[in-house]
């Protein structure tokens, strides 16, 4: 399974890929918020910091576009910014038709906002390169995600899709954990998801039982 980082701070996505052996980055204009900077200075930002790789980067459109003209124009401007470049299209109809003349023209686009299998269907159909699907806004309501993801992966498969699938909106351990189970293709989470994930307090408590063990012994020479 491949993760992604979802985030806009480039000293997190430095860290996580050094160190943590992340495959790609996704973001959103919520996540270029909280960089603090502005949206042009943080895609400028990701296409020279990161140019030299192999490093898919998702890059959300303008959210209030609504036409499937004004979405492809937007997108091809981005797209040119840099080879590492993801178009984020929200999983709407008019969407899904900007999706269909990118992806013909070569471009890549990450369908965004996808709740419904229908709607990973039909991003799949189209050729997109990801998909992605939310689960960690609807879990957090209540719902159990796991049949939407079952049943996206088994679509996918059954007619060999190459369009991936990215578990979006991933909130713990046990939700990535569910999506490689499923078969999915990638996870994204935040840097603190990711980090939480690595880590037990038992862990931590074998490890303090272990050094006080280690401090009572005595080690002798090599």
């Amino acid at each position: 399974m491949k993760y992604f980082l979802d985030s806009a701070k480039i000293d997190e996505i430095k860290y996580a890929l050094e160190n943590w052996k992340i495959n790609g980055v996704t973001s959103n204009p919520k996540h270029v918020k909280n960089s603090g900077k502005p949206f042009f200075s943080v895609i400028k930002e990701f296409a020279s910091e990161f140019d030299d790789i192999e490093f898919p980067i998702s890059v959300e459109i303008d959210p209030h576009l609504t036409k499937a003209e004004e979405m492809i124009e937007q997108a091809k401007k981005i797209a040119q910014l840099s080879h590492n470049f993801v178009i984020k299209i929200p999983c709407n109809e008019k969407g899904l038709i900007a999706t269909k003349k990118l992806t013909e023209a070569s471009i890549k686009v990450n369908v965004t906002l996808v709740f419904t299998a229908s709607q990973a269907l039909q991003a799949g159909r189209l050729g997109a390169t990801y998909c992605s699907p939310f689960i960690g806004w609807q879990e957090a309501s209540g719902v159990d995600c796991t049949q939407l993801m079952s049943d996206i992966v088994s679509m996918y498969r059954n007619y060999d899709f190459d369009t991936e699938i990215i578990i979006a909106a991933v909130r713990n351990g046990k939700q990535i954990v569910e999506a490689a189970i499923m078969g999915a293709d990638i996870v994204t989470a935040g840097f603190e998801v990711y980090k939480s994930s690595f880590e037990h307090p038992f862990t931590d408590k074998g490890l303090k039982i272990f050094q006080d063990a280690w401090d009572d012994t005595e080690l002798g020479s090599l």
